[in-house]
């Protein structure tokens, strides 16, 4: 891809694997109704974004997947496994794929996280790839719950722009949601829509002339 030289790529269902029909399902098996409008893909309850800039504490999400299931009596590995439900894990060979985009750009991971996945993911990695977090695939990570910001808003794009002196006209962001393209084109950026299975970033990276 001309012109560009840096690379901000999503995490989940672009390297990670997430699928949101599993999640709603155990969501609705601790009792909470109108899941589409709860917790959805495109859309979701306010206490999942205050959860992801860390508005709120995991105790605190906790009580509210309580409130929202009607049911106090839930317990907290309960509500982490349904939550954590989401999280399929990193197809093989994908590591590599990043990688090899590291040695052609400088890489930056951005992804809309909180706390209870953050260690779900950081535990994954070490049981199943020996990596004690994401740091060595990317020049930098960012997660929201660190950042207390998210996507799709425009101020975390123009921090890491910011932090590493990118030009935004030189760096392109890759994300499977629509809407998080939104801010980091008003940051002036270039952005792909992932519209593969992340088995398949590979293929899709050369599609596109990244790789």
């Amino acid at each position: 891809m001309q012109k560009i030289k840096n690379i901000i790529f999503d995490y989940g269902n672009v390297i990670f694997e997430i699928n949101f029909s599993i999640a709603q399902n155990a969501l609705l098996q601790l009792g909470i109704a109108n899941i589409e409008e709860f917790f959805a893909h495109k859309s979701h309850h306010d206490l999942f974004n205050n959860f992801e800039t860390a508005s709120i504490s995991p105790a605190e999400f906790r009580a509210g997947i309580r409130e929202a299931a009607k049911n106090n009596t839930l317990t907290d590995e309960e509500i982490d496994k349904a939550w954590n439900s989401l999280l399929i894990g990193v197809p093989p060979k994908i590591h590599d794929v990043l990688l090899r985009v590291r040695e052609k750009y400088r890489t930056f991971l951005l992804s809309n996280n909180n706390e209870i996945h953050y260690n779900y993911i950081v535990d994954y990695l070490q049981r199943e790839y020996d990596m004690p977090d994401n740091s060595s695939l990317f020049e930098k990570t960012y997660y929201s719950q660190q950042m207390f910001l998210r996507k799709p808003h425009v101020e975390i794009f123009e921090q890491v722009l910011r932090e590493n002196q990118l030009d935004p006209q030189e760096t392109l962001f890759i994300d499977d949601s629509p809407q998080h393209l939104v801010g980091a084109k008003q940051a002036g950026m270039h952005t792909l829509l992932m519209t593969a299975h992340p088995r398949d970033l590979q293929q899709f990276l050369i599609n596109h002339d990244i790789l």
